[in-house]
């Protein structure tokens, strides 16, 4: 197998983990409520329990990232993380009590943490100018898992049986389906993932192969020192040659310095850009998770859906979504991120605007299907560009040697957000106005911040 083909099955072994991910989700969202209610769990518990999986991915992202900064390696954290998702899903499966429901999912949520250390690895073994749009395939994975997983709810909805002492119905079948997945996807990560020794030199290119006869060539050239000396010194290869040369079956160098070394954290994440993109990270996870937590009671309120139409109307939240990320692929090539992430805050604040007009009716009056289906509509229209264009601007402005831990950080702010838009619109579903009012302040507040003339943010 040439490193061409390497390349590309650890890049699609990364595809499916997000896809596992939107899967994961997409079969337990539909299912949760009634199931905390079949335990006796009071309404609060939905917000708890939406808000447990993000809980634990705030806390290990950055933990996950500062292990793959120092190791230079993503398949041993990959493999180690997965274990808490076979765990976690196991234990939601088993479901004696609402408790045990909620710790389920802060044991699943520990696993997602390591998305930091992939946004890392991705980071490192990829040119400026395609980033965006590798990024944008990546998370147009995970919504295919979205798309996907209602199609699972169909036969699982219909399981009832016993299994030992536990009993798989379509509650507690999304569990022992998802931990199937996982375990599976544990021997896919062994065979078909690569670790690379990646080494970045100012011109964007990647990976830096130490063979014995440059060594011997080389030695004169001390092996520790500077990041400057060591970029000199050993010149990564040009990009024509990226394909070809960027998995290599050589180990990971350990020449280099420390990655953590003289890193500050002020000095990296107290930056006016940062701070806008952190921002921009927060409220828009903030308001889409709000939304999402109010989706289920609402349909089942106004239009008496059940789990069915549930699943099937996230399978079709699902296509919008992968067909925007494939536009904003598409996009990110012609125009500055920049510009796609003012692009999406534009449509979340057009989006929130037609709710508030549209949704916000008097406690007992009808809720019109078109008006909401509009307003799901332009809620998922904007995601791909705010989703990909942060994303992308993030890895730009923060260094490249301690990217690992930088995208922990930004993932625990997204974490932050998803735990608190849950619990913010867990209790407000009877007050759209409120609701609805604090989002679309929070999302005008971004969208007109000065801070688009930074020329970092390109």
């Amino acid at each position: 197998m040439d490193n061409h083909q390497k390349r590309n099955l650890t890049f699609l072994t990364m595809g499916m983990i997000f896809m596992l991910s939107g899967i994961e989700y997409a079969v337990i969202l539909p299912t949760i409520w009634r199931y905390l209610q079949i335990l006796e769990a009071p309404p609060y518990f939905l917000g708890l329990g939406l808000a447990a999986f993000s809980l634990s991915g705030l806390l290990t992202g950055p933990l996950f990232g500062l292990w793959s900064d120092r190791s230079r390696t993503t398949k041993s954290t990959i493999l180690f993380s997965n274990i808490f998702e076979i765990v976690g899903n196991f234990l939601y499966f088993i479901g004696y009590s609402k408790w045990l429901l909620l710790c389920s999912r802060l044991v699943a949520g520990i696993g997602a943490g390591v998305g930091s250390s992939i946004f890392s690895f991705l980071t490192r073994s990829t040119r400026s100018e395609e980033r965006a749009g590798i990024f944008a395939a990546m998370m147009a994975c995970r919504q295919a898992g979205l798309l996907i997983g209602p199609a699972f709810n169909l036969f699982l909805r219909l399981c009832d049986f016993k299994l030992g002492p536990f009993a798989v119905n379509k509650y507690t079948s999304p569990g022992i389906f998802m931990c199937l997945l996982w375990v599976l996807a544990q021997f896919v990560i062994l065979v078909a993932f690569w670790d690379a020794p990646l080494v970045r030199s100012e011109d964007g290119a990647v990976m830096m192969e130490m063979k014995q006869e440059e060594e011997e060539e080389e030695e004169e050239v001390p092996l520790v020192g500077s990041d400057e000396e060591l970029v000199h010194t050993y010149r990564a290869v040009s990009s024509d040659q990226i394909e070809t040369s960027t998995f290599s079956e050589t180990q990971p160098w350990r020449g280099a310095s420390n990655p953590i070394k003289d890193f500050s954290i002020s000095r990296e994440f107290l930056r006016e850009e940062v701070v806008v993109l952190l921002t921009a990270q927060f409220i828009t996870l903030f308001n889409q998770t709000a939304l999402e937590t109010m989706v289920t009671p609402l349909t089942q309120r106004y239009f008496s859906f059940g789990e069915l139409a549930n699943s099937l109307m996230y399978s079709l939240c699902g296509v919008e979504v992968i067909l925007g990320f494939f536009f904003v692929r598409w996009l990110s090539g012609k125009v500055a991120d920049r510009v796609v992430l003012a692009a999406g805050l534009v449509i979340c604040c057009s989006s929130c605007i037609w709710c508030l007009i549209f949704l916000c009716k008097p406690q007992g009056a009808n809720l019109h299907l078109t008006a909401f289906i509009i307003g799901v509509f332009l809620q998922l229209l904007g995601l791909p560009f705010v989703a990909v264009s942060q994303v992308s601007l993030f890895s730009k402005v923060t260094a490249e040697k301690t990217q690992g831990f930088s995208q922990g950080v930004r993932r625990s702010v997204g974490g932050l957000a998803t735990i608190l838009g849950p619990l913010w619109a867990g209790g407000l579903t009877n007050n759209l106005y409120l609701m609805l009012g604090m989002m679309l302040t929070l999302l005008i507040m971004i969208t007109v911040t000065p801070c688009w003339d930074l020329q970092a943010l390109k």
